[in-house]
């Protein structure tokens, strides 16, 4: 998932519900080249030929650098890409229909959150089937494309949250940025702002797997488990934002705030802090203030994990398996640490190895912060749960939005909310 709204915008997860419930995703428009037929299956690998590659890039037209790249890749390996960008909701159909009528592409690339909905529906090979080297690629990131103890692909990439927060109204307010180390010093940093007559903090906590991916690093960060929405740290999490909202520390249109909307509020200047991502630096710098960037504080210190986004690079099952030797090769060169460092850059990603990330922070300082936030952050369906996030997420969302209209009690509502899960994914 790359949930980006300067060029993004949030979707969700099914095969009917996968892409009913996971996640932000990629982009945007009418896909260019849609419709068009997979050269995958039936074709000899003997003699190059044409290899597809699917991804949810539609935005990227063959004169750009992510095109270009493919094209690249292909001439290594000796063959022909013929590439198509489609919306991430209709990639995720694509890919199960295609695999049914035993038509897959090559090399398929989607939102990580889906990749364990393909491998359960055995669309997809393991890494140790199609010998792609995985022994670089941080383990959080790549557990994100793991299930029953198997890999599925490669990340390309990966995004996530972080507080921005205004210099101005810090200053203003007498708070230091630097203080804000852990739940209790964040709130007290509110408390400030409302008093000096600014407003506090603003994030997305609507009714979609858009707010349960703002709530996440929140959850995650009181030590809570997605197996166990009602214990006492689950619990806290969603009265820490009750008790913003009640206090005045928070306004009320979080309830229905999508990340666009609560950026908005964001870049009026009126706001100490502002939850968003990786994707927002380019509008950051348009707002005409200066900001700066902290990690989402956890409850007792350190840096909160908070979801990843970015999609995995997998090679789909294909009837003829002398096809995967090329495949392979096109997947390698994609996630090359030489490539890397291009792929990143263009997709606004941080890279998933160290040594790329390194080489990122050297060129942009400011991603350092975003660098830390990427290595204490969580795939969705780590921990082996797979398609059963979605049967969660829905009910965690619902959850946070009862308690934060004041219609149920925390504890009552993540009560609930575990009862809804546990039932669903028995």
């Amino acid at each position: 998932m790359r949930p980006g709204f300067s060029g993004r915008r949030a979707a969700g997860m099914g095969a009917a519900v996968l892409v009913a419930a996971t996640g932000l995703a990629a982009c945007s428009s009418q896909p260019d080249g849609a419709g068009a037929p997979s050269a995958g299956a039936g074709q000899s690998a003997a003699g190059g030929g044409t290899y597809t590659i699917w991804d949810p890039y539609p935005q990227y037209d063959k004169s750009s650098d992510w095109v270009k790249l493919l094209d690249t890749c292909g001439t290594q390996a000796g063959v022909t890409v013929e590439r198509t960008g489609y919306d991430t909701t209709d990639l995720t159909n694509k890919a199960l229909l295609a695999a049914q009528q035993g038509n897959s592409p090559d090399v398929l690339i989607v939102d990580n959150p889906v990749v364990s909905t393909l491998a359960e529906a055995g669309v997809l090979t393991t890494t140790e089937e199609n010998k792609l080297d995985v022994t670089s690629i941080a383990p959080n990131l790549l557990a994100a494309g793991q299930l029953g103890g198997k890999t599925y692909g490669i990340p390309i990439g990966a995004n996530t949250l972080a507080l921005y927060y205004n210099k101005e109204v810090l200053k203003k307010a007498g708070v230091d940025a630097d203080s804000v180390k852990d739940w209790a010093s964040l709130t007290a940093a509110l408390e400030k702002v409302k008093a000096a007559g600014k407003k506090g903090i603003t994030f997305s906590a609507i009714g979609t797997e858009e707010g349960s991916f703002q709530f996440l690093p929140w959850f995650w960060g009181s030590g809570a488990n997605l197996t166990k929405l009602d214990s006492p740290e689950g619990v806290a999490s969603v009265a820490l934002w009750a008790d913003w909202l009640k206090k005045g520390y928070a306004p009320n249109s979080v309830i229905n705030n999508t990340q666009t909307t609560s950026w908005q509020e964001f870049a009026t200047g009126d706001f100490a802090f502002g939850e968003n991502g990786t994707w927002q630096l380019a509008n950051a710098k348009k707002t005409g203030f200066d900001y700066g960037i902290i990690p989402i504080p956890a409850k007792d210190g350190g840096t909160a994990p908070a979801p990843t986004g970015g999609e995995f690079v997998s090679i789909p099952v294909q009837k003829d398996a002398a096809r995967y030797a090329t495949s392979q090769k096109l997947v390698s060169c994609l996630t090359s640490t030489d490539n890397s460092l291009t792929t990143t850059t263009t997709l606004s990603y941080i890279a998933p190895t160290e040594a790329v990330q390194t080489k990122q922070v050297e060129q942009n300082a400011e991603l350092k912060v975003w660098v830390e936030a990427v290595k204490a952050a969580k795939g969705r369906t780590s921990d082996n749960l797979g398609t059963k996030y979605p049967k969660i997420s829905e009910p965690m969302w619902g959850a946070v939005q009862a308690a934060l209209s004041g219609s149920t009690a925390p504890q009552e509502a993540m009560a609930a909310a575990q009862s809804t899960a546990a039932s669903a994914t028995q």
